[in-house]
């Protein structure tokens, strides 16, 4: 898997605009943050789907600036480092 394919597949989602739900205005505790509008159970489900994804993509992914991409490459994360050895569970914090 790779970043613009995890991306693409948040991206392909049809969500429900909740944009106007996050104070993203000037001085707002999200200001600048970009949102696609999925719903954490969706962002889940795709995270699930592309655990394989390489370490590298994710770093991609964390940089996104969509946050639904951020919280994806994390989720993999967490994925990854509950079947992860030591020395992999190492690289993955």
């Amino acid at each position: 898997m790779t970043a613009a394919f995890v991306l693409s597949e948040l991206l392909s989602v049809k969500a429900a605009f909740l944009q106007r739900f996050f104070k993203t205005g000037p001085g707002e505790y999200a200001e600048g943050d970009v949102f696609l509008g999925l719903v954490v159970p969706l962002t889940r489900s795709i995270a699930k789907a592309n655990k394989q994804t390489p370490l590298s993509e994710l770093q991609l992914l964390i940089e996104s600036e969509y946050h639904e991409a951020r919280l994806c490459a994390l989720l993999i994360a967490v994925e990854q480092f509950k079947k992860a050895s030591e020395a992999d569970r190492k690289k993955l914090y």
